[in-house]
């Protein structure tokens, strides 16, 4: 979904990070397709050619960015290579895709492959996070925060924004849920969260959209991915946003994953524009960033 996002937006984002998750636009479509060969590889890897086409036909019937600005973006991908969920070569066709769109990938691009990790998000453990809301490294599973000592957050947004300030403890009275019902479309919650610095109150601070994987939203996970994801305490030693919205589980999507294959709109299209400008979830959510630039916090 971060890819999707991108892709469509370009000239919106500084750059993208990519977790355990395989190339943009590889499911096309089809939920087939997305389990056989965009978690698994059962029927093949992803036609990276097939997908580049895909995207020219979009760029010029400007459903998404246009290629000057998506060459411009930095990108960071990681994978475990003990993911038993999206193949680890999955990550590895992201990073090829990616390499192909950017102007100078050796610069712009990072790809950390991780030989002992499994499947989810991995987070620099600590005494203050419940041992109950964390997984094990290689096998995964739970809530998906993964007890391998890496701080993903830090490392992720050292390269999409450069040096930073240390990371500093954060009072979790700054964040806040608010209602999603405003932007409520198929599939997404009706509670999402942000972490906004006492610094950012007023405005004029970055923001960082911080999606949740598939099985880590609250309704499944409560909390631990937005307060644990290690994304909070850098931004309050940076003056960041942190905006985390929520998708939800339903029986079209029982994992509660953001739309990467079009079960939002397949329904009644046979060529589903999930991940486009048009996708009604790409809609939600650059709203929320709208809502966002256009009133400070402290607002009625």
């Amino acid at each position: 979904m971060a890819t999707q996002l991108a892709v469509a937006w370009p000239e919106r984002f500084e750059g993208l990070a990519v977790l355990a998750a395989g190339p943009w636009s590889c499911a096309q479509g089809g939920l087939g397709r997305a389990l056989g060969q965009c978690m698994s590889t059962r029927r093949g890897p992803p036609d990276l050619a097939a997908l580049n086409l895909k995207l020219r036909d979009y760029q010029a019937r400007e459903l998404v960015g246009d290629a000057s600005d998506l060459a411009e973006l930095r990108a960071y991908v990681w994978h475990g290579e003990a993911d038993n969920v999206v193949d680890a070569s999955l990550g590895e066709a992201l990073a090829e895709q990616l390499s192909g769109w950017l102007a100078n990938p050796r610069d712009q691009l990072k790809v950390n492959l991780a030989p002992t990790a499994g499947h989810g998000w991995p987070i620099r453990s600590d005494e203050q996070i419940p041992p109950s809301w964390l997984a094990e490294c290689r096998g995964g599973g739970g809530t998906h925060l993964l007890a391998c000592g890496t701080d993903i957050a830090g490392e992720a947004l050292a390269w999409l924004h450069g040096e930073l300030a240390p990371a500093q403890e954060v009072d979790m009275t700054q964040l806040l849920r608010f209602d999603q019902e405003d932007f409520a479309v198929r599939g997404m919650g009706s509670v999402g969260y942000a972490l906004i610095p006492e610094a950012c109150q007023a405005g004029g601070c970055d923001l960082t959209l911080a999606l949740h994987g598939c099985g880590m939203d609250s309704k499944q996970i409560g909390e631990a991915f937005v307060r644990h994801s290690g994304l909070n305490e850098w931004a309050v030693a940076n003056q960041r946003v942190v905006l985390y919205p929520q998708a939800e589980t339903s029986l079209a999507n029982p994992q509660g994953c953001w739309d990467w294959w079009g079960f939002t709109e397949s329904t009644w299209q046979l060529d589903p524009l999930h991940d486009t400008r048009e996708g009604v979830q790409v809609r939600a959510l650059m709203a929320m960033i709208d809502r966002l630039e256009e009133q400070p916090a402290g607002d009625e």
